[in-house]
């Protein structure tokens, strides 16, 4: 079996003169969003084998306030606004069973939805908002195996469900 986590970077300083899109930093919500998570995912014993994200600052700055230390990383431009298939070539890419997947919308989103077999009974699901994160999982021996509509929702959070 496999498993994802594919998770939205926290929520963004738009205030911000950053420069480009690539720069925006994250707010003080965000950065407080991304400590829960980080905290559900370690609770829940769902801390990856090996972390995929794209290398905005705002999706590093979402992965550094998630505690994951210790944790292989992969950053890279190619998750930086990727679509699906982009995305899920990166995926299949991997042999760690437990990959987390931390980029941008609509692909991030828009890939969700196309791994399911059946879609999380979620509000949010399908507006996949900031810090969202899926946990799926895949009944294949490599990723490389993998095709949209085969995964399994175990777990669909986003940070409100956790700070509120």
């Amino acid at each position: 079996m496999k498993r994802l986590v594919l998770m939205r970077h926290a929520k963004s300083d738009w205030s911000t003169v950053a420069g480009s899109d690539h720069a925006r930093p994250l707010n003080a919500r965000g950065e407080r969003s991304a400590q829960a998570i980080g905290t559900w995912l370690r609770e829940t014993g769902l801390v990856p084998d090996h972390v995929l994200c794209s290398d905005a600052l705002r999706t590093v700055q979402t992965l550094a306030r998630l505690g994951l230390e210790g944790v292989p990383t992969s950053l890279t431009h190619k998750l930086y606004l990727a679509e699906p298939e982009a995305m899920l070539a990166l995926l299949q890419a991997r042999s760690e069973n437990t990959v987390l997947m931390l980029g941008h919308n609509p692909g991030t989103g828009a890939l969700a939805q196309l791994l399911l077999a059946d879609s999380p009974d979620h509000v949010d699901f399908y507006s996949y908002p900031t810090c969202a994160t899926l946990v799926a999982e895949f009944d294949i021996p490599e990723w490389s195996d993998l095709r949209y509509e085969t995964g399994h929702a175990a777990h669909f959070i986003v940070p409100r469900q956790l700070t509120d």
